[in-house]
């Protein structure tokens, strides 16, 4: 089987900007206190007649121009998003429509921040199998529409975005993603869910006045669960590629929280220059946050042929993984 490569990337942020100072405006917060807890300074918003899957387009269709590959082209859609255009059908269902890409099978995978990761993992299977020689792997949020806007805790740390790579066979089979591993555990739910609004609880008067409809976080202990997941999978992924950390030339991380990638590094031991950081005008874009800055990083030219790359990402579920790439 042939290793998977990452032939294109592409990202989108809505053109609306949100500020700390704008959210002084709206909850009781600062712009002090918002950049020193998480490093974010500003987040975009979707325009009100932009769904997740007119974000997702605008992410796929330089991933795909980058790649020199057709929407028709296309054998898989996966797409990372608890955040999709309705409950039914999958937000990858539109956005294989938006494209056009009439041979492709499409579904979403729901793992939060770490939906882009998963859905790598997912892709990588179907081409390493054969089955699929060209993939699209998106990861798309629209959070300001699932915060409490008067909750000053979760509030602040998001923002809207897409992000997208176009997978397929490496040429080089010393080249590509080495491996993937993907965690979970249920028990920890309640630390970041969204009550309301499923089949356990569905959505009454009641519960909208509650607001069981928004996110909610106890961010101590993600925070305390981040830190120590990432860094074991870290660890994890490093070790099953006979790899130390010194070797690695690049971390692409999730922008959850600027003291969470901090930590990671630090108890990793990889410098922070090492690491592209875009929390600071994106916010918590979920899972989005990964692709982004994948894009971003190889737009600027810093992603070289035969650098390590170590991704990262965790979210509700709580759902985590680490991959390591050979670009």
């Amino acid at each position: 089987m042939s290793r998977t490569s990452i032939i294109g990337t592409g990202s989108y942020a809505p053109a609306k900007v949100l500020t700390n100072r704008d959210l002084e405006k709206r909850v009781q917060t600062s712009d002090e206190w918002i950049v020193e807890r998480t490093g974010i300074r500003e987040r975009r918003v979707a325009a009100d007649d932009e769904a997740a899957s007119d974000l997702a387009l605008a992410a796929a269709l330089p991933a795909l121009e980058l790649a020199s590959t057709r929407a028709d082209e296309l054998d898989l859609i996966v797409v990372g998003t608890i955040s999709a255009d309705m409950p039914m059908p999958s937000c990858a269902a539109f956005l294989q429509a938006k494209l056009g890409a009439t041979k492709a099978f499409a579904f979403d995978v729901s793992a939060a921040c770490a939906g882009s990761i998963y859905a790598l993992s997912i892709a990588d299977q179907f081409i390493r199998s054969g089955t699929a020689r060209r993939a699209l792997v998106v990861g798309v949020e629209v959070l300001t529409r699932i915060v409490d806007w008067e909750d000053r805790n979760t509030c602040i740390l998001f923002g809207d975005g897409a992000g997208a790579a176009v997978l397929g066979p490496s040429a080089d089979p010393d080249r590509g993603l080495l491996s993937a591993h993907l965690h979970s555990d249920g028990r920890a739910a309640p630390m970041l869910w969204i009550p309301g609004g499923g089949s356990k609880t569905p959505l009454t008067h009641e519960g909208l006045d509650q607001k069981l409809n928004k996110v909610a976080m106890n961010g101590k202990e993600v925070f305390k669960y981040a830190v120590r997941a990432l860094t074991d999978v870290s660890h994890e992924a490093l070790a099953a590629n006979g790899l130390t950390a010194a070797q690695l030339d690049h971390v692409i991380a999730h922008q959850a929280n600027i003291r969470i990638i901090d930590a990671v590094l630090q108890r990793i031991g990889v410098p922070r220059e090492k690491c592209w950081l875009n929390i600071e005008k994106y916010g918590n874009t979920s899972s989005a946050s990964l692709p982004m800055s994948l894009d971003e990083a190889n737009r600027a030219g810093k992603l070289r042929p035969g650098d390590l790359v170590l991704m990262l990402a965790i979210g509700a579920g709580l759902a985590w993984g680490g991959a390591v790439v050979r670009w």
